[in-house]
């Protein structure tokens, strides 16, 4: 692409589906980026705004990294879980929005004795449990599951999940409990390095425009 077309092309910032999304359009507004129309109604995906230059993609929060890596999105907002689990060497994480706040954690029926041995992990966080269990030198057997976590242990179909966990009423309210404490989660603005390096100049405005909306929120 000629740097006469990456100045005609629009800015392209992929958005989180759920509840990143209704946490990440205030900020958006107080930065001065305001969808055209009710992203909470429409059906569309892709969406202009106030700024000529400027348009939104709501997704699926999993997908965000991918797009940002494969230069389809400038910016991407997304959970600091879902960049640990797609790995994102390639991105910068330019800001911390300091938005839906949650914990990386084990979990387990209370008083649930763990195995000496190997030991079964339920988790949709693969690649962060895979990682997590290799440090600390213990022998795993990891369960993909996409949803209903807190059913594993209480099924015996593992004897522990990895999971997020917010208020930690869900593991109550279903048997479990939270143990070990894997990362802090919020959500993240990010850039491919290719991709900042080359639209610098259009992205740096927007990147301190939420900046300052971050902490007039704090």
């Amino acid at each position: 692409m000629t740097e006469e077309q990456t100045q005609a092309s629009p800015i392209t910032i992929a958005l989180s589906k759920g509840r990143i999304l209704k946490e990440t359009l205030p900020l958006l507004e107080q930065a001065g980026i305001v969808p055209a129309e009710d992203i909470h109604t429409s059906r569309k995906l892709i969406f202009e705004t106030n700024l000529p230059d400027v348009r939104l993609i709501v997704i699926r929060a999993t997908d965000v990294p991918t797009y940002v890596e494969y230069g389809v999105a400038d910016l991407g907002v997304s959970g600091k879980d879902v960049l640990l689990e797609h790995g994102a060497q390639d991105m910068y994480e330019l800001l911390d929005l300091r938005i839906s706040r949650c914990r990386l954690m084990t979990a387990a029926l209370r008083g649930h004795c763990m195995p000496e041995g190997r030991m079964r992990v339920a988790t949709k966080f693969v690649n962060v449990a895979r990682r997590y269990f290799a440090d600390q030198g213990r022998q795993v057997d990891i369960i993909k599951l996409y949803g209903g976590m807190e059913l594993a242990p209480i099924m015996d179909l593992a004897d522990c999940i990895v999971d997020i966990v917010d208020t930690g009423g869900t593991l109550l309210a279903n048997g479990l409990e939270p143990l070990e404490h894997i990362h802090d989660v919020s959500t993240r603005l990010v850039a491919s390095r290719a991709g900042y390096k080359t639209k610098s100049a259009r992205l740096q405005p927007i990147v301190e425009r939420l900046h300052k909306a971050v902490q007039v929120s704090a």
